[in-house]
């Protein structure tokens, strides 16, 4: 569903048509599928990298290994972050879990800055919380292996 992307196109138009500087960056802005688990992605998927000749690492990291989803007993889908192999900087992030709608907002956050994988692996993740499989997922594409998997 993209209701937040054309909200952002109507406020990019108004900008433009008032003398501002509008921008939209089309590959940061997120997909969610309102199902159970929701499915929400930003940026490009392995497919498009592929296609595109692009060198990249992925990271994953299981619903089922979260703390806060296991508590929850809600562990179906995991994480899944893809990130240049020589640059580390993110180019998709893939969510499946019941609160992925959530989750996409930080990933769309980190890509629109042009964070690496390493930068979200080094943030402090409030535990337990779903959000550490993100960070978890980063850790997996930039040191080769999740902390807590």
């Amino acid at each position: 569903m993209l209701a937040h992307k054309a909200e952002d196109e109507g406020i990019i138009c108004v900008e433009g048509m008032v003398g501002g500087v509008p921008h939209i960056n089309y590959d940061c802005v997120p997909s969610v599928i309102y199902t159970h688990p929701e499915v929400a992605w930003v940026g490009k998927s392995e497919e498009q990298i592929k296609e595109l000749g692009i060198p990249y690492k992925v990271g994953t990291f299981p619903m089922a290994a979260n703390s806060r989803s296991k508590t929850n007993q809600d562990t179906d889908g995991l994480v899944k972050v893809i990130a240049h192999k020589e640059t580390d900087r993110l180019l998709g992030i893939h969510i499946v879990c019941s609160v992925a709608g959530e989750l996409i907002n930080e990933a769309a956050l980190a890509m629109e800055y042009g964070a690496s994988a390493e930068d979200i692996a080094r943030v402090c993740h409030a535990h337990p919380t779903v959000s550490e499989a993100l960070k978890e997922a980063c850790v997996s594409a930039y040191a080769g292996k999740a902390i807590n998997f």
